[in-house]
């Protein structure tokens, strides 16, 4: 799948998204999703205008999305993970910080992810990234941080009581740390080296994490889980299925996992 038809998508949504902080029952839930989330009008219609441009396309898909499950185009093919908005919760209360977030695979594993595409559904910022080709923002090449420092780090807790105790030890080595409530943009910026190391101790779903993935993995940065073991076997799903610990470079990673072990 071409970057260009993934960027046309970016900008339909960016047209059309923000329009619906404009209406009062943009907070009611419409239900719940395939994942168990509940649904809210900005995930239905991100949802909507991204499924349709890749029923449009022509190619034969498969679907798998935080809304809408699991669903075959032109009898099912590649896999095409979508988080239509990730940060709902923040899109809701008016925080400005939430994407969308596709990516692309040529098989049922993390590892067989070839194409990421995340776009800030604030101010507009594309991210993307092919593999062994690089990742990119806004046609720009990035890389992840280059030295040891750890200067900001952004965990995800899903769980708070159990969650932050456990990555505490990790937190606390850290200048200045943030739970911003978008995985795939915590690793987008992390991508491009404006983050040190993001963790979630929690199970993730591939939906979640997978185009942030080729991300960071093309702009140099180390991905596993927070034990330290390879994520590219996790399984395309809608199940959560492994924690997530992502940092710039050798150095940061093996620093954070003795913090996150010890």
């Amino acid at each position: 799948m071409k970057i260009e038809l993934l960027r046309d998508i970016g900008r339909q949504l960016i047209r059309e998204i923000p329009l619906l902080k404009q209406k009062p029952l943009m907070q009611i839930a419409l239900g719940t999703g395939a994942s168990g989330d509940k649904t809210f009008p900005i995930d239905k219609k991100a949802e909507e205008i991204i499924i349709s441009k890749l029923e449009a396309s022509g190619e034969p898909l498969t679907i798998v999305s935080e809304e809408a499950g699991i669903r075959d185009i032109k009898g099912g093919g590649r896999k095409v993970l979508i988080d239509p908005i990730d940060g709902s919760k923040n899109a809701i209360a008016g925080i400005p910080f939430y994407c969308a977030s596709i990516a692309v695979a040529d098989g049922d594993t993390i590892g067989k992810i070839e194409t990421a595409y995340v776009i800030n559904l604030v101010n507009g910022d594309e991210f993307w990234a092919e593999k062994d080709k690089g990742a990119f923002l806004n046609n720009e090449k990035i890389s992840t941080q280059k030295d040891k420092e750890m200067y900001l780090i952004a965990y995800e807790a899903q769980t708070p009581g159990k969650d932050i105790k456990e990555i505490m030890p990790l937190l606390s080595k850290s200048r200045k740390t943030r739970c911003l409530g978008a995985t795939a943009l915590d690793l987008a910026y992390l991508a491009c080296g404006s983050i040190s190391v993001f963790v979630n101790p929690s199970l993730s779903r591939s939906f979640d994490f997978g185009g942030g993935w080729l991300l960071v993995k093309e702009a140099g940065g180390i991905f596993t889980d927070v034990k330290g073991n390879s994520i590219e076997v996790a399984e395309i799903s809608l199940k959560k299925n492994t924690s997530l610990l992502a940092s710039g470079n050798e150095e940061l990673h093996e620093e954070a996992l003795r913090l996150l072990t010890q």
